[in-house]
């Protein structure tokens, strides 16, 4: 039992060196144009949680289940999931960070454990020239490492909100402590959205232009 929650607890934190650290999905373009303070940040992603999170955690839980699917059919199944992801990005530039993270992130997963699945994974991404995006590579390894698909998706959410207050923190005035707060009082909400079914949808336009209009900034501290 201990192994998948270390393997967990390990890939599931916002250190975990797949360069998170560099994008910031709009929020630069927000508080570049003076739209979200320090003030804002909490309505902020609780908005995201119920928009884009909510949308995140549904390809999570999709690549989960693919993971055990069988092997004729994981291959076309993986691409159309992920093509679908992108399908649902409209900015370029949170398109491509998200492709770009999840790539890192299964072949950060794939040094570390010498899972068949994983290496097809990667394989028919590259052979068909196919992103592969963040939730649907935490998808797949959570299920391949056995971590239970609600901690899969619980986890995946609270690495985004981490990576999004992490860089706000270097965006706004918010000390160590009230960021802290900030994703713990989140927690409701975050697994709200980690366990929301339904219909597949989203709607985020204002952190969409934000996104697409990041590489006209002045300047900038992040890649999106």
């Amino acid at each position: 039992m201990a192994a998948p929650l270390l393997s967990l607890l390990q890939l599931a934190d916002s250190q975990t060196p797949i360069g998170g650290a560099a994008h910031s999905f709009g929020l630069e373009g927000l508080v570049s144009d003076q739209d979200l303070t320090v003030d804002d940040l909490q309505g902020f992603l609780i908005g995201y949680l119920e928009e884009a999170g909510r949308l995140e955690a549904i390809f999570c839980r999709r690549a989960y289940d693919l993971a055990s699917s069988p092997d004729d059919s994981f291959a076309p199944d993986w691409v159309r999931l992920n093509r679908e992801v992108s399908a649902w990005k409209p900015a370029r530039e949170s398109r491509v960070a998200s492709a770009t993270l999840g790539r890192r992130f299964l072949r950060l997963a794939m040094g570390l454990s010498d899972e068949a699945r994983l290496h097809a994974a990667d394989a028919v991404a590259r052979t068909t020239g196919c992103d592969i995006h963040q939730s649907t590579a935490f998808g797949l390894v959570g299920s391949v490492l056995g971590w239970g698909i609600d901690d899969t998706a619980l986890a995946c959410l609270q690495q985004n909100v981490a990576a999004l207050v992490s860089a706000a923190q270097r965006l706004l005035p918010l000390g160590q402590t009230r960021a802290a707060r900030l994703v713990w009082d989140l927690q409701e909400v975050i697994a709200g959205a980690a366990c929301a079914g339904g219909e597949t949808a989203c709607f985020t336009p204002w952190l969409e232009v934000a996104s697409m209009r990041h590489p006209a900034l002045t300047t900038r501290l992040f890649i999106s």
